[in-house]
């Protein structure tokens, strides 16, 4: 067994399992709640993001480990999404009749399950057939490890990669706020993309070209009134976007259900 491949079953069996409400939806993870509802409420999710941010703040190297390599997961990301065009955080065909508009928290447990179970159906089903593109916005919502995270899938999004990065760091995800999301993780990860420069993308992280980009994500998760993650919207391509399964994490017909009403 490889370093990489050992490593990768240390984060995953330290890691926390799916929080659902009784009719098997999504929840936020109770330390979130405990954590954030004493100081503000949470319906204000931009508060709880700048106190999970700035108030744990972790800090990334530009440094690149010495001893990067490619994650065991990697091919399975690269075939999820090959041939299929991406702008930015943009998955799809530009002219697709339906939008997905997805907020995510790359240490989320609920949104591990929801794009490693859910969205591939989903991407063969609609984003390959050119039906459906999907917008993703990653937040901050649980930590320190959440921020560090999304900095580097903003790194990947400028190299048109952010969907095969996340894709790992979800298969490769370690316990909530752990400091599983380490700078060896983000250098094989960046390693295991094709198209990104590892040396470049590490030191590229605390940018203010991602810093601008976390801000707008983060003023748009206010606007969509998104109170977790994962939070789906999906409507017509440059019409109203009406959220899927509100308070709850969506199912694969939920999100068929919304699409096809999406495209009549």
């Amino acid at each position: 067994m490889t370093r990489a491949k050992k490593a990768r079953q240390r984060r995953q069996q330290a890691a926390a399992p799916p929080v659902r409400s009784a009719d098997g939806g999504r929840k936020a993870n109770p330390k979130v709640i405990a954590g954030v509802a004493g100081l503000i409420a949470l319906a204000v999710i931009p508060a709880a993001i700048v106190l999970a941010v700035t108030g744990n703040n972790k800090s990334s190297s530009s440094t690149t480990p010495t001893n990067v390599t490619t994650l065991p997961d990697a091919g399975v990301a690269t075939r999820l999404f090959d041939g299929i065009p991406q702008h930015g955080n943009v998955l799809g065909s530009p002219s697709a009749p339906a939008t997905l508009v997805e907020y995510i928290d790359l240490q989320c447990p609920v949104c591990r399950e929801f794009e490693t179970a859910v969205m591939p159906n989903v991407i063969s089903r609609y984003v390959r057939t050119g039906k459906l593109k999907v917008v993703a916005r990653p937040i901050a919502f649980l930590g320190p490890d959440s921020e560090v995270a999304r900095k580097a899938a903003i790194v990947a999004q400028q190299h048109d990669k952010l969907f095969e990065f996340a894709q790992l760091l979800y298969l490769n995800q370690g316990a909530e706020n752990s400091g599983w999301v380490t700078d060896q993780l983000i250098a094989d990860a960046f390693a295991s993309t094709p198209g990104i420069n590892v040396d470049r993308a590490m030191a590229a992280r605390d940018s203010s070209s991602v810093s601008q980009v976390e801000r707008g994500f983060d003023k748009q998760s206010h606007t969509d009134q998104v109170l977790g993650t994962p939070t789906v919207l999906i409507g017509k391509t440059r019409g109203k976007l009406t959220q899927v399964a509100p308070g709850g994490s969506p199912s694969l017909a939920d999100i068929n259900a919304a699409v096809d009403k999406a495209t009549q």
